[in-house]
């Protein structure tokens, strides 16, 4: 992968936690150019990380140091941007927001023990966004809300938290306000439990005018901190108007948040800088740490035993590789998330990687030393002398490792299974430019595959055509462009679908293979009859030989030969289905006949039946089902129907979504990702199934 410039590494090492309780993993989840980034840098600046606020625009962000970021101004990638803040180390975890890279915030989410949802003031939520709140809703992630930009045209704070709410659900309520001056502009916020103005650094008291306006959000507030409390007297106290004190409000607030059962929203600008300072000591104070973060289960390399492990730094070594890259200066970085144990430099590890076959990452097991250890701040590298259990560092040069792997003490190996990953569904056939290339071409794609687990590689044994299995187009302009960048000149070409032929009608078939060339000569002859089956039977072969025309010990070779031929086809590349071939006579030689001679008879008695019955080519059809929201509903069927697709059904779902069911041809899916999203405003998912082989239209073959 490039980067704008190689990443550095070295220098002193740099103080790294040694108790799990002072770190926060967080990841920055959202839609696309809703300003994630621009967040993280705005934190990184707040505390000194960094002199100097970079910008998306520019390519100067931390986060954003990929070649790619850099030219499309969007993140492609998971960066780790870590902060300290007091005595608490926050990994921040930048995501792309873009859908085609759903597979590096699935690897963010992984490293991550509480998420911020940041959202675009002027903009509204994705259907992606909406589904990965839903997820982390499922396994408990606490959550808060970050309506961001609100500097600028349209941004509306009152119209985003309804959007929010609507999206999001239930305890989704503002903990802070924006304030405004007297010209308008925004200045600050508003705090709703404490009642104070937190602006240009200083706190006071809201006066009264700004009292009424935060009471009826403020009350609701209370009433859901209150709620969440263990302290059942607290809501009859509350009702009966006692006054609750602050400190206890505020203790509560943020066990409510740190067990998923409230999510608080705060507005933040970050190129002002105006709720930076809030954020930070609401992931501080509200979000956990990871020892309140259960862990997943591990099991040894071979997926037995199961195993529920702790996230004690004195613990077995357990880590997960979430994020791979390629540096020009210091060749392949591994991002790892430590669960148990504490990892140090100078030590083996073992590296497990199973169940992504599929992918192109076969399974491996390896044994290999990490020599150093490094913080990442973007493409730079801190060396530290440890990483705890909770904590997150790289690993330069572990060549056996990959995205989605796990490290761990080789004489205790453990297993992680990968996270899981929405299929890559829109194919793109690339060859090497020229002979000298291919080398570069087959490192490169092992580079990319070992990087990114939801691209599948996929080398077609029927069209011979190397075809990259990708999530979008976007994600494809990346891959490709990151194949040229490690040094592979390369072409797309069109994707070839393959094709099935099958026999017209029944027909009969009359083989015979004499040749005479001195010595033992060939001799075989042989009949069948070949009948066409329902789509789907295969092929089968039977032999009704009566008298010994053809001796039992060739009818093997027959059955071989004829095989043989279906499996090439009778047209090169089109191999045959569906047909029932039967031996039914044949004559031998006592001396001439052998397995090979019978076997070629076989096969010329095939292509015989197959001239006299004529044949019809099949395409494969896929089962595509297709989810979208109802307003989108007609401007999909009839795409479907203008691709020769056979729509079987459409199920009705809640919140105003369908998902249409069809049958349709391969070949009119190659580019259907691309056109489905552009149809629904990005709003669709699909996923395809192989269905069966049909007859293709006369007018559309191509392929002889």
């Amino acid at each position: 992968m490039g980067s704008k410039q190689s990443g550095t590494v070295g220098g002193p090492a740099i103080p790294a936690p040694s108790d799990p309780a002072e770190i926060r993993n967080v990841v920055l989840v959202g839609p696309s150019a809703a300003g994630k980034t621009t967040l993280a840098e705005a934190m990184l600046a707040a505390t000194a990380t960094i002199t100097r606020t970079g910008a998306v625009t520019e390519g100067t962000t931390v986060c954003d140091h990929e070649a790619a970021s850099i030219e499309q101004q969007r993140s492609i990638c998971l960066a780790v941007a870590p902060i300290q803040h007091g005595n608490i180390k926050i990994n921040l975890i930048d995501t792309p927001g873009y859908a085609d890279f759903v597979g590096e915030l699935r690897a963010g989410l992984r490293a991550a023990d509480a998420a911020l949802f940041v959202v675009a003031a002027a903009e509204g939520i994705d259907p992606a966004t909406r589904a990965i709140w839903q997820e982390c809703a499922a396994v408990g992630m606490p959550r808060a809300v970050l309506i961001a930009r609100l500097d600028q045209p349209r941004a509306d704070f009152d119209t985003a938290l309804l959007t929010c709410q609507d999206a999001f659900g239930g305890g989704v309520l503002p903990l802070y306000l924006p304030h405004h001056g007297a010209d308008g502009e925004l200045t600050g916020l508003v705090g709703l439990v404490t009642e104070s103005i937190y602006e240009s650094g200083e706190l006071r008291p809201a006066d009264e005018q700004v009292r009424a306006r935060i009471d009826q959000p403020r009350g609701e507030l209370i009433e859901a901190i209150i709620a969440e409390s263990e302290d059942e007297s607290l809501m009859d106290r509350y009702l009966n108007g006692e006054p609750i004190d602050e400190d206890t409000l505020i203790a509560d607030l943020e066990k409510a948040v740190a067990s998923g059962g409230l999510h608080p929203v705060l507005p933040v600008c970050s190129m002002a800088g105006i709720g930076i300072a809030e954020v930070l000591d609401g992931i501080v104070r509200g979000f956990p740490s990871p020892l309140e973060h259960a862990l997943p289960e591990f099991t040894d390399p071979h997926g037995r035993n199961p195993r529920a492990l702790t996230p004690d730094p004195d613990g077995p070594l357990a880590a997960e590789v979430v994020h791979t890259s390629v540096d020009s200066y210091v060749g392949r970085v591994s991002l790892a998330r430590v669960f148990s144990g504490t990892m140090r430099p100078e030590r083996p590890v073992h590296v497990s990687g199973h169940g992504m076959a599929d992918r192109g990452h076969p399974d491996h097991d390896e044994d290999e030393r990490v020599a150093h250890l490094y913080s990442p701040l973007g493409a730079n590298l801190r060396e530290v002398t440890h990483c705890v259990a909770g904590d997150l560092c790289a690993l330069t040069k572990i060549g056996s490792a990959e995205t989605g792997d796990t490290l761990s003490d080789p004489s205790d190996p453990l297993l992680l299974t990968p996270w899981p990953m929405p299929e890559p569904l829109l194919p793109i056939a690339v060859t090497a430019h020229t002979r000298s290339d291919e080398d570069a071409l087959a490192r490169n794609l092992n580079r990319l595959v070992a990087a990114d687990p939801s691209l599948r590689l996929e080398r077609d044994t029927e069209t011979h055509q190397l075809v990259l299995w990708c999530m979008g187009e976007a994600h494809a302009d990346v891959v490709l462009q990151r194949l040229r960048e490690g040094g592979a000149e390369i072409d797309t070409v069109p994707v070839e679908v393959p094709l099935r032929q099958t026999f017209a009608q029944p027909a009969k078939g009359h083989g015979r293979h004499v040749k005479q060339s001195g010595g033992h000569g060939q001799y075989a002859v042989c009949d069948i009859e070949v009948e066409p089956l329902p789509r789907g039977s295969g092929v089968e072969f039977a032999d009704r030989v009566v008298g010994g025309a053809v001796p039992r010990q060739f009818i093997p070779s027959v059955e071989k030969g004829v095989r043989a031929q279906v499996e090439k086809g009778i047209n090169e590349g089109c191999p045959l289905v569906d047909v029932r071939i039967t031996l039914v006579d044949g004559k031998a030689h006592s001396v001439d006949s052998s397995d090979a001679a019978f076997q070629a008879a076989g096969s010329l008695a095939l292509k015989a039946a197959a001239e006299q019955a004529g044949l019809i080519t099949l395409e494969p059809v896929d089962a595509v089902a297709v989810h979208i929201p109802d307003e989108h509903l007609g401007a999909v069927l009839g795409d479907l129907s203008s691709r020769r697709g056979k729509v079987v059904g459409t199920e009705p779902e809640d919140g105003g979504w369908t998902v249409v069911r069809a049958h349709v041809p391969a070949s009119e899916l190659i580019r259907y990702p691309v056109n489905v999203r552009s149809l629904t405003s990005g709003s669709a998912t699909f996923t395809r199934n192989f269905e069966s082989y049909e007859p293709i239209p006369d007018h559309l073959i191509t392929r002889k």
